[in-house]
Order: structure tokens, then sequence, then C-alpha cells
């Protein structure tokens, strides 16, 4: 069984690679004014990436809940920490957010296990 952390990131990786290797001024610039608001601000870059998993699971995007949950993990957020982010997700979106939840779930077991 292939590692889901792994293949996530190898995918985003190369199909990164295919969208800026197009040289679109706009996309280049979105990808960098991404990069830079999840950079060290007034806001730590830990408080930002769960605040960005809060709106991922939210808006419902199942490859952004992935990203920031990677990103929470090299921030060496805590279980606990992401649990109760979990819980702010799911009270502003609504139990329409669970299954987005239970696919967050396993994919931090994931990254907690390596």
């Amino acid at each position: 069984m292939k590692d889901p952390v792994q293949e996530f990131n190898d995918y985003r990786s190369k199909m990164n690679d295919v969208i800026l290797g197009k040289d679109n001024l706009v996309i280049k610039r979105l990808f960098n004014l991404d990069t830079q608001t999840y950079s060290e601000g007034v806001l730590p870059v830990k408080t930002k990436e769960l605040l960005g998993l809060v709106a991922s699971m939210v808006l419902r995007c199942d490859d952004c809940i992935k990203y920031h949950l990677i990103k929470c993990h090299e921030q060496k957020c805590s279980t606990e920490e992401i649990y109760e982010t979990f819980a702010v997700a799911n009270i502003v979106g609504g139990t329409i957010v669970i299954p987005h939840t239970r696919r967050a779930a396993e994919f931090w077991e994931s990254l907690t296990q390596n």
C-alpha cells in the first residue's frame, strides 16, 4: 500500500511543476501570494496554518486540508491542537464538514505514524 502522504506530495509537486512551467504570470503571482500569506508575520506560521486548515475544511477542499495538515505537522502541532481545530471547523461549517473531518483524521494518522 502506498504512503498517502508521499503520494500526495509527489502528485502536488509534479503538477505544480507542470502548472508553473507554463509561465503564466497571473498563476505565478497567485502562487507567490499564497506563499507570502503563510510566511511569518504578526501571526506565527503555526497559527496561520491552523487558520488555513479551518478555512480548507469549511470550504471542503480535501487537497487543501491535506496540505495544511502537512504544514501543521511541520510546525509541530499536537494532535490535541489539530482536533481542536477540527472542532472549530465543524462548528463554523456545520455537519457537512464531518466527512472531511474523517478523511483529515485519517491523513493526520498517516502523518503522525511516520
